[in-house]
């Protein structure tokens, strides 16, 4: 799946009910609440699916009220963050990153957890994967994945694999790339 296609994927699920669009091409990923009868906008990086999907993940997680606010209201501290400071990325970043990761299986795309850090070259990402993957393990178990992460993940899914069942799918990508 590239860019554009994901574009019109985000478009035919969201934009008629949420007024929101998914804008590639941006220096930065940015979300922008709906402002004087503008649709809200996710934008990502260049033309990275990755970005995109991270952007979107961070979208189906966000409340309404998150929604009302410029990148949700969320801090964002630049890639040069210290060990102390990325614990605490890290842990707000695991849900995002656990959703974006279910929809990178259902669009057909190797997930990579990030610790969009810089500084650290060296740092050892894998307790980080491994929360990260917990909570998508928990996802599955309770299928309690937020509605509109399951609205596009099905959808990304049935694009693909029209006569697959989404849980059975992820569930399946779940002991191939977990355990």
């Amino acid at each position: 799946m590239n860019a554009t296609q994901l574009v019109t994927a985000f478009d035919a699920c969201f934009f008629a009910n949420f007024n929101t669009r998914l804008i590639g091409g941006a220096d930065e990923p940015l979300y922008v609440p709906i402002s004087n009868e503008q649709p809200a906008k996710i934008f990502f990086r260049f033309d990275y699916v990755s970005s995109a999907l991270h952007e979107i993940s961070h979208w189906c997680i966000a409340g309404k009220k998150r929604r009302t606010l410029e990148d949700y209201g969320y801090w964002y501290e630049s890639d040069t963050r210290d060990l102390t400071k990325q614990q605490r990325f890290e842990s707000v970043e695991v849900v995002p990153q656990a959703v974006e990761c279910i929809l990178h299986w259902s669009a057909g795309l190797p997930f990579r957890v990030s610790v969009d850090n810089l500084s650290l070259p060296d740092y050892d990402a894998s307790e980080f994967a491994h929360t990260v993957y917990q909570q998508v393990e928990r996802y599955l178990c309770k299928y309690a994945l937020p509605e509109r992460a399951r609205i596009f993940a099905h959808y990304l899914l049935a694009q693909r694999h029209p006569d697959y069942h989404l849980s059975g799918f992820l569930q399946q990508q779940y002991e191939n790339n977990c355990r």
